[in-house]
């Protein structure tokens, strides 16, 4: 997985999707914009398959508190830009 330094440990940032998730880009571009507004670098591991879609994981723990293993579906409420940099912060 790809890794962002932060006070002297690793950060690990995953984009989990279906194929085809219609609201991919959208979670991907907020998910860049968190990053850089933490101070880390904007890579992360993008990984297309049978998950919740779109979710974000921040060293492995789904960022909604959702199950991160759980069934390929379609998220109805999406991570937000709190949710995602209280992860990063954590």
């Amino acid at each position: 997985m790809h890794s962002a330094p932060r006070h002297n440990r690793v950060v690990r940032v995953e984009l989990r999707a279906v194929p085809g998730c219609p609201n991919l880009d959208a979670a991907r571009d907020l998910l860049r914009a968190c990053l850089g507004e933490a101070g880390l670098s904007e890579e992360f591991v993008e990984r297309i398959g049978d998950y919740p879609s779109p979710s974000v994981l921040v060293d492995g723990v789904d960022v909604t508190g959702a199950d991160p293993d759980g069934a390929a579906c379609c998220v109805l409420r999406l991570p937000t830009r709190s949710e995602i940099l209280a992860a990063l912060r954590r």
